[in-house]
Parts: C-alpha cells; structure tokens; sequence
C-alpha cells in the first residue's frame, strides 16, 4: 500500500461522505443477513446480495443518487472477508459504525484517473466527485488497479494504492539477528540495540489526560463534546503516526542489514485479552491487565513482525517464545533466577551471563533454539544451517 493524504473540499468531502455511508449502509445489511444465517436461514451469496441491491436502487432515490459502483465493491469485500473468516485466517466481519469506519474501495482503476500535477500534488478521479487533490509525498506506483479512500477520527483523509512492492533484499553474507519484543523496550536485538517506538511528549500526554477529564464532564450530544473528542483523536492519530514511521524505518533497516530474521513467536490476541472476569467471579488487577494491554497495543509488536515478513519475504522465521528470558545465551543454563529484574540478566551459574536481559532473549531467538518444558534444548526450524550471531557493535 502506498498512502497519501487527501485534500477534498468541502464539496467533495460531502461526496466522499456519502459514498463512505452507502459502503457502510451496503456492508451493515450484509452482516445482517449473516446473523439471521446463523439462526438457521440461509443467507444470500455475492450474486443474489447484488440482485437485491438494483432492486434497492430502484426503490429507494437516496441510494440510486450514489456511486453503484462503490455499493458493489463493499458486497464482495463482505464477501471476501467471509472467505477469510472460513479460511480461519481472520476474524468474523462485524458491524461498521458511523465516525468510526469511515471509507470506500474503488477498483478497476485506470492510469488516467490518477494524474501527477506538480511536485507537491496529484489528483485522483472519483466516480460521482470528480477530482480530488491529495498530497505527492511520495511516487505513486505504476500499474495499480485500486484504491482506497478512509477517513480517520481526526477527520484526516487519507487514500491507499493497492499494488505489491518489491521486496529488500539482504546483505547475502548469512547474518542472523534476534528481535525480542517486549513493553519497557520495543525491540531488542541480539546485536546488542534497544529500540523504542516514539509516543507522546510529557506535555502532550498532559494535555491528553485534561482532555479525557473534559470528556468525561461533558453533555452527550453537545459540541463541547464532539469538539473535546476531535482534540483527542488529533492526539491519538499524533501518536499513532509516529509509531508508523518507526515501524516503517525500522523493519527497512533490520531488511537490508541481516540476511536471516529470528523473531520471538507471541500469541498477541491473547495476551491482550481483558481480566475483567464473568458476573459470578471478577477478575483480579483488571486495573493493572488493562495498563498492560495498552502498553502492548502501542509497543506495535503485530505490525513489527507484518511488515517484516512483507519487505524480508521467505527470511523472517518464528521462534517460540518459552524460556527465552530464563536462557543464559553465554552457556545455556535455565533458571528463573538468572532474571534478576526487567532490565538486568545475570546467569547463576557463569559469569559471562550479565548482560541487559532483552538483549539476552533476544540472542536465544537468534541462535533459533527451542526450549522445552524440562529445559533441554532441541534444534528450531533452521537446523540444517548455522547461525552467524552479529556481534554487538563496539
């Protein structure tokens, strides 16, 4: 995906409002005829949905008045994603909800709908709106046949070009590296690197907590409200951008230094899952599970690895996470105590062990060795070819 930001005006963000409605009113009706699929009937397949949907346009003048092209785009999205909840390789599509899923896809893109007007800017044709402006930051790839127009809770607009980038190739001289996440650093490396996905300022995240309070002292449905939530979602997407960037600029680096990329295999939806409880037992330390889920959420561990295995394809491997922490890299000896706090490792049985304990972790993932229960080792899925651990820079 290649990203910009658009500029409509406010003619034409009131047609790209529109089409995103009618995405959204199209995808709701669908998910509708799943649930009541679920309570024994039988819900209509892609080529029926659009059968109903020209009847619909037929009756109703405010959904004929939009694109029917987008309309169509949004059933076989529904579809597609259906495809994926039965392949198990995602979850089950859910509800869309105003403010909150605003966008469209337009497919069957020509090369004359999307044209460069200087240095700074382009513009794209959008069916019912004309031409929209948006921001050159980049070249827009060659060949691409879709796009995508969303628009964020800061009421940012954003469009995304579908097209396949090539991938980085490596250094071919057979360096391993060990990338070991975690909360209190990012990412560790076994090279000996610590790095830290960049968040808010001190006084950014005071302003975030005064505006939270705001929010909770204000009237529903007032514009003291909509006006507080619209500061806070500047703020998050503030936030939310700079962790992108580091993500982006990281996994490029790690792509073009190392030829083989180890990364600790973690369960990240169920590490995030709430300690709330059920009615007849509550949870315990739901206080401090919900800190910690947040702190995971902004960490940026699922889209570290995504894009990784995107620009390093057929050279990022998974390693199992237990006992990695417990494992002195130096000489292989397993014991809770060689953990002597969140930052410090020191082994109990050598002295070669003391080291910062998410780089030690990080060197266990890179030697690509599975630890088992009674702590013997046994060889991880690149057996047959020996690790070059990087050594730490001097």
């Amino acid at each position: 995906m290649s990203r910009f930001r658009l500029l409509p005006t406010p003619e034409e963000e009131q047609g790209l409002l529109a089409h995103c409605r009618d995405a959204r009113y199209v995808w709701n009706l669908a998910v509708e005829q799943q649930l009541h699929w679920q309570r024994g009937r039988s819900a209509p397949n892609y080529g029926e949905q659009c059968a109903q949907l020209t009847e619909a346009r037929a009756e109703y003048a405010w959904l004929r008045a939009g694109s029917q092209t987008v309309q169509q785009q949004a059933l076989r999205d529904f579809a597609q994603s259906m495809q994926n909840f039965f392949n198990r390789t995602h979850r089950r599509p859910t509800w869309r909800k105003a403010g909150v899923h605003e966008g469209f896809r337009q497919v069957a893109v020509k090369p004359r709908h999307v044209e460069r007007l200087n240095r700074h800017f382009g513009r794209v044709w959008v069916p019912k709106v004309g031409w929209v402006r948006f921001r050159l930051s980049r070249l827009v790839p060659d060949g691409v046949k879709s796009y995508r127009i969303t628009r964020d809770r800061a009421r940012r607009w954003h469009i995304a070009f579908a097209h396949i980038p090539d991938p980085i190739t490596g250094p071919s001289d057979r360096s391993v590296v060990g990338i070991d996440r975690g909360v209190a650093v990012s990412a560790a490396l076994s090279t000996g690197e610590l790095l830290h996905v960049p968040s808010l300022t001190t006084g950014e995240r005071k302003r975030l907590r005064i505006l939270q309070r705001r929010l909770a002292r204000a009237k529903r449905g007032s514009r003291r409200r909509e006006k507080t939530k619209r500061a806070i979602a500047k703020l998050r997407a503030r936030e939310r951008d700079r962790r992108r960037d580091w993500v982006e600029k990281t996994t490029t680096d790690v792509a073009r230094r190392f030829d083989l990329i180890r990364v600790e295999d973690l369960d990240i939806r169920a590490m995030t899952r709430t300690a709330r409880g059920t009615a007849d037992q509550s949870g315990v330390g739901v206080a401090q599970k919900r800190g910690l889920n947040r702190a995971i959420s902004r960490s940026g561990w699922g889209m570290l690895v995504r894009r990784l295995q995107h620009k390093a394809c057929g050279r990022v491997e998974l390693i199992p996470a237990p006992y990695t922490s417990q494992r002195c890299s130096a000489c292989g000896h397993i014991a809770p105590g060689n953990r002597k706090s969140q930052a410090v490792f020191e082994c109990i049985a050598c002295t070669a062990g003391r080291c910062n304990a998410d780089v030690n972790a990080a060197r266990n993932i890179a030697a690509g060795r599975v630890v088992t229960a009674r702590g013997d080792l046994a060889a991880g899925r690149s057996a047959n070819r020996e690790p070059q651990l990087s050594t730490p820079a001097a």
